[in-house]
């Protein structure tokens, strides 16, 4: 079965309900926490190409995530990345996450890019990408990005330790680290004087 993983727009708001439920259960079923949100956040998350999703070729949800800027757009976030049970083990999961990724770097060029998971699965695609675990002080200070964490069932571990500690790692890109020079200049002793 074919599946397209596509920046997502307005057409795709009918999923969101379901994208919902779909990463609430996950939640449950892990045993951790996860910050919850709304069918309206994720539908204003596909109007404004926040968003990428997997559609199979029967028009069935397969996937999902989306990005958040913070910081004054100097930190991306991409968060919520979720494959429906159904179309698990078949590698969609990376191929979601190396969209979303090329999504942000598309978008925002410049800012770093961060993800904050429990899950195994996450980190080691993250650490694919060039993801690097850092501390929570590495990632952005924007308070309205830590008022995020209070739907998280985990969410009192972090206020009770003044947002220094949760079971969550902190995952960070940034573009500074890796940049390559396309056309590297030739050396002077590389030239011949004619």
């Amino acid at each position: 079965m074919q599946i397209d993983v596509l920046v997502a727009d307005e057409s795709h708001a009918v999923y969101a309900d379901e994208i919902c439920e779909e990463i609430l259960i996950s939640a449950r079923e892990r045993g951790t926490g996860i910050a919850r949100r709304t069918p309206e956040y994720i539908t204003e998350k596909m109007k404004a190409g926040k968003a990428v999703i997997a559609v199979a070729e029967d028009g069935s949800f397969a996937g999902f995530s989306y990005i958040e800027t913070w910081g004054g757009k100097q930190y991306v976030a991409n968060s919520g990345l979720i494959v429906a049970h159904k179309f698990r083990g078949i590698g969609l999961a990376m191929r979601i996450k190396k969209r979303i990724f090329q999504l942000s770097q598309e978008r925002f060029p410049e800012a770093k890019i961060f993800s904050i998971t429990t899950g195994a699965a996450v980190m080691k695609m993250n650490y694919e990408l060039g993801f690097r675990p850092v501390t929570f002080s590495a990632l952005t200070d924007d308070p309205e990005f830590w008022k995020g964490c209070q739907g998280c069932r985990n969410f009192q571990i972090l206020e009770a330790n003044n947002y220094k500690m949760c079971l969550c790692t902190g995952l960070l890109y940034d573009p500074a680290e890796h940049i390559t020079v396309l056309n590297p200049t030739k050396k002077e002793n590389d030239t011949k004087e004619e």
